[in-house]
């Protein structure tokens, strides 16, 4: 529930109405004060209020799956990938930075780093990855080429580079995007709803726009979890597209064994999850 506390004399409800106009239809102030016919400054308050507001409730809607949802994580991946393989999955990642599972619902987000900033570098600022809070030990996340491939401190799994060197690489990449995409998806339906996020006429400072954007992620979760959730067209992102500067990361490191054990085992049919029997990638 958000704090109902408030200095003037609108109603509560004519306050929460105010603040989700304005973050779907991205319009400015005044433009949210002529439909409900009051002040500008009114709106503005509203708007921070209700935002700050938010903030206390974040770690309850956005958060990690506990330890008896990851079975049902893990297999919501697999279906999206079309291969068991990937039943290991504890999430998809991406952007500065969000994490989803399988059915586009945000687990984790970290917000506040500019634009420019690339998504590996993003990636090392957040306590997800300086914490090593997740995945838990035996499950991986998917990145695109925009993170390097990680078993440390988190265990991430991204697309082969070009050229790829044969049909077991390739096979892994196909159905690696497949999963993965979903985090494109997600932050599509997230921008398509909330479209304060991206239209110029979002007029706030800075530092108000990260809680902005949590909001946003807040109000996307709540609409999943009432079976709210806009169709998207799928399109699956060009896995090459980001593919720049990412760091080399040392062999200690480094997921490329156990990327290499998942793409043969894409390849070759047979056991194995649970989660890759092992949790040995060495």
């Amino acid at each position: 529930m958000l704090p109902r506390q408030k200095p003037h004399g609108w109603s509560h409800e004519i306050e929460v109405a105010v603040c989700l106009y304005w973050l779907a239809c991205g319009t400015s102030y005044r433009v949210t004060a002529d439909i409900f016919a009051i002040p500008r400054a009114t709106v503005g308050r509203i708007v921070h209020s209700i935002v700050d507001g938010m903030m206390a409730i974040v770690h309850k809607v956005i958060h990690f799956p506990k330890p008896e949802e990851m079975e049902e994580v893990g297999a919501g991946f697999a279906r999206l990938a079309g291969h068991e393989a990937f039943r290991c999955t504890a999430g998809a990642i991406d952007g500065c930075h969000g994490v989803c599972d399988g059915k586009g619902k945000f687990l984790d987000i970290y917000i506040g780093n500019t634009g420019s900033v690339h998504d590996a570098l993003v990636l090392r600022r957040s306590p997800m990855y300086k914490e090593s809070l997740y995945p838990p030990a035996g499950s991986f996340l998917l990145g695109d080429g925009g993170y390097p491939c990680l078993q440390h401190p988190l265990t991430l799994m991204t697309p082969y580079r070009q050229p790829i060197a044969g049909q077991v690489e390739a096979r892994f990449n196909k159905h690696h995007a497949k999963a993965r995409n979903i985090i494109e998806r997600t932050f599509g339906m997230l921008k398509t709803r909330w479209r304060a996020i991206f239209l110029r006429a979002l007029e706030i400072r800075p530092l108000f726009a990260p809680k902005v954007i949590a909001a946003c992620c807040i109000l996307h979760n709540l609409c999943l979890s009432t079976d709210d959730i806009l169709e998207e067209e799928e399109e699956l992102h060009d896995e090459d597209e980001d593919q720049g500067n990412v760091p080399d990361e040392d062999r200690e490191s480094s997921g490329n064994n156990l990327r290499a054990r998942l793409a043969a085992q894409v390849s070759a049919p047979g056991e194995l999850p649970a989660c890759l029997r092992e949790h040995d990638y060495d």
